[in-house]
C-alpha cells in the first residue's frame, strides 16, 4: 500500500465525517419541520383506518375521505381544549374572589388539622411564605417582554398546528407517500424489503396508536366516573387530563394522581380535614389505584401485546431503557421505536438466532 493511497483513505474518511456532521447539523437546524413530520405521521397512522373504513364502507372519494378524517380530527382536539376552559375559567374566578385573610385562616386550621392529625410539629405558614421572598418574582418590567413572548410562541403554534395539518393531510390521500420518499436512501435491490419493512411498521403502529386513543377512552370514563361520585369540581375536564397523563409510561400515572388529588383538596377547602378531607381522599385514591391496576393488568397488555405483537416483557424492557437514554421523551417513544426497529431486523437481519427469537410473532 503506497503514501497515495493512504492519503486517498485519510481523506476519503475525513470527508465522510464532515458530511456527517454537516448532515447532524442540518437536521438539528431543521428538528421543528422533523417535530411536523413526526406528529402528522401520528395523525396519518391513528386516522388510516378511519380513511379506509369511509372508502370501503360508505363508498366516499379518497380526498374526501381524507378531509372528513381530518375535520373529525379537529373537533376532537378542540374538544379536548374545550373541556379545559371551565377550570381556566374557575381558577380564575376564584383569584378575583380571593380573600386573603380568609384564605391565611383556612390555611393556619388545615395546617392546624393536619398536624395534629398525623402528631407532628405545625408548620409555620407565614414564616414560610415570608422567607420565599414572592415579591422577587414580580418584576414590571418583565411584562412586556412576557407579552411579546406569548405573541410571537402563539404564532409559533399556529404554523405548527396548519404544518401539521397540511402535512397530515397529503400522507392520509397518498398512503405510500412516506415510503416513496424514504426509498431513496434503499439500493435497488432492498427496495421490496424496505416496502415490506415500511407497510409492516405502518400496520402495526397504526393499531398501536389507535390502542392508545382506545386506552385514553377507557381511562377517562373510569376517572370521571369516580371523581363525579366523590364531587370533585369540573371531573369531566379533571379525568381526561389525567388519562393524557398516561400516555408516559409508569411516571404518567404517579404525575395524574398527585393532580386528582390536588383537585381533590382543592375542591373541598373549609371543609373539616379529619372528618370529610381525609376520608374522602383516601376513597379517590383507593379508587384511582384500583383503575391504575385494571389499566395495567388488563388494558396494557392486550392493547399493547397484541398491537405490537410484542411480550409485556420486551415493551417494559424497551420503555425502560428507552427511559435512561432520552428521558420522558423516551418513555413516549419507546414502544414505536422498539417496534420499528423489530421490524426492520425481522427482514434485513431475519440470519440471526436472536432476532428470529423476537421477531416470530410479527
Amino acid at each position: 500500500m503506497n503514501s497515495k493511497t493512504i492519503s486517498y483513505g485519510i481523506l476519503r474518511s475525513v470527508a465522510v465525517i464532515i458530511g456527517i456532521l454537516g448532515l447532524l447539523w442540518f437536521l438539528y437546524k431543521i428538528q421543528s419541520v422533523l417535530i411536523y413530520i413526526a406528529f402528522a405521521s401520528v395523525i396519518s397512522l391513528m386516522g388510516r383506518p378511519l380513511v379506509l373504513f369511509l372508502k370501503k364502507r360508505l363508498r366516499f372519494n379518497n380526498t374526501i375521505a381524507v378531509v372528513v378524517t381530518l375535520l373529525l380530527t379537529i373537533a376532537l382536539f378542540f374538544s379536548i381544549f374545550m373541556l379545559f376552559v371551565p377550570i381556566i375559567s374557575e381558577q380564575g374566578q376564584l383569584i378575583g374572589e380571593i380573600d386573603i385573610t380568609k384564605v391565611g385562616d383556612d390555611l393556619d386550621r388545615l395546617n392546624q388539622e393536619v398536624s395534629t392529625y398525623f402528631k407532628v410539629k405545625k408548620l409555620n405558614l407565614v414564616e414560610l411564605i415570608k422567607q420565599t421572598d414572592l415579591m422577587q418574582f414580580f418584576d414590571l418590567k418583565a411584562i412586556p417582554n412576557a407579552i411579546n413572548a406569548f405573541l410571537s410562541g402563539f404564532g409559533a403554534v399556529l404554523i405548527g398546528l396548519f404544518s401539521i395539518l397540511f402535512i397530515s393531510f397529503f400522507l392520509l390521500k397518498d398512503s405510500l407517500l412516506l415510503e416513496n420518499s424514504l426509498l431513496i436512501f434503499a439500493k435497488k435491490e432492498d427496495e421490496n424489503k424496505f416496502m415490506r419493512a415500511f407497510t409492516k411498521i405502518k400496520d402495526l403502529l397504526s393499531r398501536y396508536f389507535v390502542g392508545l386513543l382506545l386506552q385514553v377512552v377507557i381511562l377517562f370514563v373510569l376517572y370521571a366516573a369516580l371523581l363525579l361520585i366523590f364531587g370533585v369540581h369540573n371531573a369531566i375536564a379533571v379525568a381526561l387530563i389525567a388519562a393524557i397523563f398516561n400516555l408516559i409510561p409508569y411516571i404518567g400515572p404517579l404525575f395524574g394522581g398527585i393532580f386528582v388529588m390536588i383537585l381533590a383538596i382543592t375542591s373541598n377547602l373549609g371543609y373539616d380535614f379529619q372528618e370529610i378531607i381525609l376520608p374522602k381522599l383516601a376513597y379517590i385514591l383507593i379508587g384511582y389505584l384500583i383503575i391504575q391496576l385494571i389499566d395495567n393488568f388488563l388494558n396494557q397488555p392486550l392493547i399493547f401485546g397484541n398491537s405490537v405483537k410484542s411480550h409485556p416483557l420486551e415493551i417494559f424492557l424497551a420503555i425502560l431503557i428507552f427511559g435512561l437514554l432520552f428521558g420522558i421523551g423516551g418513555l413516549i417513544i419507546a414502544v414505536p421505536f422498539y417496534t420499528a426497529i423489530k421490524v426492520i431486523a425481522k427482514e434485513f437481519l431475519s440470519e440471526y438466532k436472536i432476532v428470529k427469537t423476537l421477531t416470530k410473532d410479527l
